[in-house]
């Protein structure tokens, strides 16, 4: 059971696209921070930088926790 698990869990994985940290999107992620601070939320820095890598291409964000994600993704209301 074991082996088949781990061959489910590396072809999950090998389906799924990674996308670098770049500077484009470090600075996105910045910015995003701070347009939000100005509006009164304070968001995590790590939670920016998956928001501006999927907004730079174009992903849809999964997430249990829309709070942290106020941006405008194409995500189903919960």
């Amino acid at each position: 059971m074991h082996t088949m698990r781990r061959r489910a869990q590396v072809l999950l994985l090998e389906d799924l696209l990674c996308c670098d940290l770049t500077g484009a999107s470090g600075g996105r992620a910045g910015v995003l921070k701070q347009q939000w601070a100005k509006k009164g939320r304070t968001l995590v820095l790590a939670d920016m930088i998956i928001a501006a890598i999927a907004l730079e291409h174009g992903c849809s964000l999964m997430t249990d926790n829309r709070k942290d994600f106020p941006m405008e993704f194409d995500l189903p209301e919960s």
